[in-house]
């Protein structure tokens, strides 16, 4: 899924969204997905968002809904709704992008998704979730429902960014010592406490569980950083501070967190390759597939590190991209084992894929071992990209 538009526009118009890839939301990863009709292996217009001015646009690796935002605040859901991560105050599925109407007499400039979450930024530096609470991921300070399917204000205030693992949240604040806020499941170290609040349920036996968090809590030891960029894989967390230091947490499975190892960290620590000479600009882009971290450095060289395909050596520490060197980045994203990029004038996607969501066409290959131009989008200036577990 992508915002783009053809020719460009003035800086802080929206554009057209386009979607390529699964469109049976509720078949998704699921057994029931073998044989499944109607993907779209093209780039393709929605039609209810046709005419709408998007500015932004957020779904995730492990998410099967999207969030569209529109130029005038508005907040339009679609996708998987089992658990109420579409905030229309049910759990039906919906095809088609949908107006969150609770959300209306608010203006909302950012959105990021969990599996079954979803969580909202407006315009005065309120926050909003919906969704899956069973690990306290929506931040409201309770675990007393499981599930909300509408709209409810998180305990985090002038807040400035969020982004979303599969059960846990991360916000960025301009509150001076608490830049950066965390709630939900604390399994792997990502919320970065330093702990894993894990404990034994039975005096009998070894059943392990873990403490959720429901109430945002600062991380401390970055409590003297500004925060300014974060991006959350599946179990795992990224951060950018204001100097262009780097910062990995969570779990470290495949070398995800880039510090030429697989242990878990439960707390932020330094990438090392990102300093001195080689710290991020104040424009670097910075995302998270499920297994792997992407930013763009120096010169706006794509770095990459982690698992990012199903076959071959993962990479234990970030490493630059050079079949994209000498390319102006603008955006990326990364799902379970594909890559998109937004750059010049194309739009570049990588990696195994499923359902089409590389966007190649219906002649074109189901999937590509190293990046490729989406043909159909030549020309096009890319604003902004996204892409969920099976889709662009």
């Amino acid at each position: 899924m992508s915002a783009s538009a053809a020719p460009e526009k003035a800086a802080g118009s929206g554009g057209e969204l386009l979607y390529c890839g699964a469109t049976n939301f509720d078949a998704i990863n699921r057994k029931l997905a073998s044989g499944m009709q109607g993907n779209l292996v093209s780039p393709t217009r929605l039609r209810s968002l046709m005419g709408v001015d998007i500015v932004s646009v957020a779904s995730g690796c492990t998410a099967c809904h999207c969030v569209a935002l529109g130029a005038d605040g508005r907040c339009y859901t679609w996708g998987r709704n089992e658990k109420g991560q579409l905030g229309h105050g049910d759990t039906l599925q919906r095809n088609l992008p949908t107006v969150v109407s609770e959300l209306s007499k608010y203006k909302i400039i950012k959105a990021s998704v969990g599996k079954n979450h979803t969580v909202v930024v407006t315009d005065d530096g309120k926050s909003f979730a919906f969704g899956h609470n069973k690990f306290g991921q929506l931040g409201t300070g309770s675990l007393k429902n499981e599930i909300e399917a509408s709209p409810v204000p998180c305990l985090v205030t002038e807040v400035t960014g969020v982004a979303c693992g599969a059960d846990f949240t991360v916000w960025l604040s301009s509150v001076e010592g608490s830049t950066i806020l965390t709630a939900g499941l604390p399994q792997y170290g990502q919320l970065g406490h330093g702990t894993d609040n894990e404990y034994n349920t039975k005096d009998s036996s070894v059943k392990l569980s873990y403490d959720p968090q429901p109430r945002p809590r600062a991380i401390a030891t970055l409590s003297e950083k500004t925060i300014v960029k974060v991006a959350c894989g599946t179990n795992h967390t990224v951060a950018v501070d204001s100097s262009g230091f780097v910062y990995t947490w969570g779990y470290g499975g495949y070398g995800r967190l880039g510090h030429r190892e697989q242990k878990d960290e439960w707390q932020p620590r330094l990438v090392e390759i990102f300093q001195r000479h080689n710290v991020l600009p104040p424009n670097a882009i910075l995302s998270a597939g499920s297994a792997n971290c992407a930013c763009t450095a120096g010169g706006g060289q794509l770095y990459m590190w982690g698992k990012m395909k199903t076959t071959g050596d993962d990479t234990m520490y970030p490493k630059p991209l050079m079949d994209l060197s000498g390319w102006n980045i603008r955006c990326m994203a990364s799902g379970t084992m594909h890559h998109v990029v937004g750059a010049d004038d194309s739009c570049i996607s990588w990696g195994n894929a499923q359902y089409g969501e590389l966007g190649y066409g219906p002649m074109g290959q189901k999937s590509s071992a190293n990046p490729k131009k989406v043909d159909s989008l030549e020309g096009m200036h890319v604003t902004g990209l996204v892409v969920d577990s099976d889709c662009l």
